[in-house]
């Protein structure tokens, strides 16, 4: 790290690029096509303006909060991202330490290079959740899924906006491939070749899947199922009247059908759809404590944050993963300060207005 200590996300996002191979980074920051969407997701938060409240006792504040029942430090958890041990040689149990360092979530990702029995081995104080791309091995699948469970997972996170990967020209141009012997063992088959997402990927996951699959999903898994990749009041609605808990507002980072809205300005419109069947939480573009304030304000429980967790970690392995965390947990206490809001519960839409 550099001489001055990182003070919030984008100083570590520029520490990784210096760190970082050129087709990796390209991978971790880039979206597809245009990359409307990515772009969307961050200008999103320059659209919503916070209204503080005066005269609030804020001498006892606290960012903790809870989701499917399992109290947490602040409402920001870590979303399930791809490749951690090429950003450091640590990769998952690195992260997911920094994770339970600071009292969140961290969610291994079906494209990590541990299973979910090795990550609690190496991570073994860290509340965890599992990212299921579902394969088209349904045995494979329901072996994946127990495993997690017998591991002590609290949740299977499954995502359903890839039945086919985005198209992210960036990977393409830079040809970014595989590392020889990186293990990606959440997968039925090994990814090869340097298209490997696009070619390799889609032959895994299963593209007939409908929404009546979550049945058998739940029907061999006790855990409780948060349905990632949710974008439309219809969608929000199956999902609870099949049995989700939990449903992530996501466009998977801009990285699939580019063009969609920024996750921040469907939240309203899927919140409203859940009616409080069950909890919502939102990814994409968060990079500052405001941001998750204007995302709990508009309906959110929790936000995930993907990228600015993986700059820490290339720029600084677990120790900057950890103080990215603590960052974002710090600047979301001052924003609860200044709002007048002793709880992230006391969020809410009254906080919020559009610019105008």
């Amino acid at each position: 790290m550099s001489e001055a200590r990182p003070i919030n996300c984008s100083d570590y996002e520029r520490l990784a690029e210096e760190r970082a191979e050129p087709g990796y980074w390209g991978y971790v920051v880039g979206g597809a096509g245009d990359e409307v969407t990515l772009q969307e997701n961050r200008a999103a938060y320059g659209r919503v303006l916070l209204r503080p409240r005066m005269l609030v006792d804020v001498s006892a504040v606290s960012t903790a909060t809870t989701v499917l029942g399992t109290e947490i430090a602040m409402p920001l958890m870590v979303a399930p991202t791809s490749l951690q041990r090429v950003a450091h040689p640590e990769g998952e149990p690195a992260l997911a330490r920094a994770a339970a360092s600071v009292g969140t979530i961290y969610t291994l990702s079906s494209l990590g290079s541990v299973r979910p029995a090795e990550l609690a081995e190496g991570a073994p104080e860290a509340l965890r959740w599992f990212q299921l791309y579902w394969s088209r091995d349904r045995d494979f699948t329901r072996d994946l899924v127990a495993e997690a469970a017998a591991s002590g997972f609290g949740a299977i996170v499954l995502t359903v906006d890839l039945p086919t990967a985005g198209p992210r020209e960036r990977d393409l141009r830079s040809g970014f491939s595989l590392p020889e012997g990186l293990p990606m063992p959440n997968l039925p088959r090994t990814l090869v070749g340097s298209d490997y997402f696009h070619d390799t990927l889609g032959e895994v996951v299963d593209t007939s899947l409908t929404w009546r699959d979550l049945e058998w999903l739940r029907s061999e898994c006790d855990l409780p199922l948060v349905v990632k990749g949710v974008l439309t009041a219809e969608d929000a609605s199956l999902a609870c009247e099949h049995g989700a808990s939990g449903l992530v507002v996501s466009n998977h980072g801009g990285r699939q059908l580019d063009g969609v809205p920024a996750t921040l300005d469907v939240l309203p419109e899927v919140a409203e759809a859940v009616a409080g069947r069950a909890e919502v939480y939102l990814d994409g573009g968060i990079r500052r404590g405001t941001d998750v304030a204007k995302a709990l304000a508009l309906g959110a429980r929790a936000v995930f944050i993907g990228r600015p967790a993986l700059w820490g970690l290339a720029a600084a392995g677990e120790d900057g993963a950890r103080h990215v965390l603590e960052i974002l947990r710090d600047e979301i206490r001052l924003a609860q300060i200044l709002l007048g809001c002793p709880s992230p519960g006391d969020i809410g839409a009254t906080h919020v207005r559009a610019r105008t």
